[in-house]
Parts: structure tokens; sequence; C-alpha cells
């Protein structure tokens, strides 16, 4: 499994990310309705793992087998859904800028949650500052446990998403999520 390694932020991060939504919109404009740079490589100071998070929006799950074709097409390895509703896990060809690529179901809480911790953190800059030094001293802290480092974030991020307005429920299923992932998904989405 790889280190956690969290990097101050890095100038090229958006132009990464246009430059994977040119290589994929072609291809899925008919079938998606946008593609997303979510994550902290998409707010602009912030340290993040070196790694574009991006996420394809589909109106309806009747989408997914088409853009699932297309993104086989383009070299992407299905993953499942990695123990998250209404989100798909791709994973890259080694030749390709590092990322991750999602695709999620317009409205969906995977969605949601990604969407809006990613635009709070970019109008909340001290906010934005303290992600960042949390995610450097866990990273430094847990280098080799990817499952600590997660479960570390998880109250930040759950704080932001409760001030965005989810409910209980929401914010139960997220933190669920997150002790779900590191133990049973993260480990094969990392290994292979």
């Amino acid at each position: 499994m790889a280190a956690v390694k969290v990097v101050d932020y890095d100038r090229d991060w958006p132009q990464m990310f246009q430059r994977l939504r040119e290589q994929i919109w072609p291809s899925l404009r008919d079938a998606a309705v946008a593609i997303e740079h979510v994550g902290s490589t998409s707010i602009t100071g912030m340290a993040a793992k070196p790694v574009i998070d991006v996420d394809i929006v589909i109106a309806s799950g009747a989408n997914r087998p088409v853009v699932r074709g297309h993104l086989q097409t383009l070299g992407y390895k299905h993953r499942g859904n990695l123990g998250i509703d209404d989100r798909e896990a791709f994973a890259p060809t080694n030749d390709q800028p590092p990322h991750h690529l999602y695709v999620c179901l317009q409205n969906s809480l995977a969605l949601r949650n990604h969407i809006a911790v990613r635009d709070y953190l970019r109008t909340h800059r001290s906010q934005a500052m303290a992600y960042s030094t949390l995610k450097k001293r866990l990273a430094e802290r847990f280098p080799n446990e990817r499952a600590r480092y997660i479960e570390g974030k998880t109250d930040f991020i759950l704080s932001i998403l409760e001030q965005c307005g989810f409910s209980a429920e929401e914010l139960d299923s997220i933190r669920r999520s997150n002790q779900i992932l590191p133990s049973t998904c993260v480990r094969n989405w990392l290994t292979n």
C-alpha cells in the first residue's frame, strides 16, 4: 500500500484537471451532464495528496452502462462502487496524471458531499488552511495507515457538511462510509 503523502498546493493541479477533462468529455458529453474537479486539489492554496479527484455526473443510473463502456474504451478499469452508493470508481491507466475518477448520480449523497466540501472550503479560507494543517499532521503521524489518516479527517469534514445543511442521517451515512472504505475498499483500490 502506498504511503499517505500530503504536499503543498501545486499551481498545475487545475491544468491537470483540465487536460483530463479534455480527454474524457468528448466521449461522455452525450451521456453525462458535467465533469467536476473535487477534492483538495480543486481548492486554491490547499495542501493535498497529489492526486486529482474527478467526478463525472450522470442524470440517471440508466446512463451507467454507456459511461462505463466509454471509459473502458479510454483505458479505465471499472472498480465498482467501493462501498459508496450511487458512485462508481474507475482506475486510470498508468500513463495518465495520478487521479481518481468517479461516476456519480446527480443529486446523490456522494456527489453532494464532494461538491459541498469543495465549495465551502473555496469560500472559507481559514477553514481550508486549518484542513491543510490537519491533513499534513495526519500524514506525518500515520504515513502507512491510510485508515487512520481518513478517520482523523472525518470529524472535520462532517462539521463542514453539518454547516452546509446535511441531515443527521446523511452525516451518519458518510461517517459509516469513511469507516468501511479504509478497511475493505481502499486496500483493493491502491494495490491493483
